[in-house]
């Protein structure tokens, strides 16, 4: 199975120049916990929910470029003809849950860890791609010693 055929291809964008504000009040008024940040229609950044929480609990306020949060984080994007395995294999080493599906170059849509448990059916896969991520992610959570 291809990528494109579990990716939902509205993806909530932003340009370059949108502000913390106005990437929350996207994410609230389209329900999403993320906007891609394009520059002339190409995929630049991914910020998500937490990203605008981290920000603003650093000090960045309503009217901070949004295109900062995710700080020096490379985008990791996805083709629309990869293999959904392959495309779990890159979320998973890079540990991130969602993916940018790119389609000669332009964005075409976005992955999900949930898109790929409820679309593929296959709840296994997701259940290990969810915990290599969040090991990934969390590897202090996971391997800390626990105080015996």
């Amino acid at each position: 199975m291809r990528i494109a055929d579990v990716m939902t291809e509205q993806v909530v964008t932003a340009p370059r120049t949108a502000t913390i504000g106005e990437v929350a009040e996207l994410m609230r008024d389209r329900n999403v916990g993320s906007v891609v940040i394009c520059d002339e229609g190409r995929p630049h950044a991914l910020i998500t929910d937490r990203d605008v929480a981290l920000a603003v609990a650093d000090g960045a306020g309503r009217d901070s470029l949004a295109d900062g949060p995710s700080g020096g984080r490379p985008l990791v994007t996805g083709e629309a003809e990869m293999d959904v395995e392959e495309a779990a294999a890159l979320m998973v080493q890079h540990a991130v849950r969602r993916l940018p599906v790119l389609d000669g170059g332009e964005l075409a849509g976005i992955v999900t860890l949930d898109d790929i448990a409820v679309r593929t059916g296959d709840l296994k896969m997701a259940q290990q791609m969810t915990a290599d991520v969040a090991r990934a992610a969390l590897p202090e959570f996971y391997f800390h010693q626990r105080g015996e």
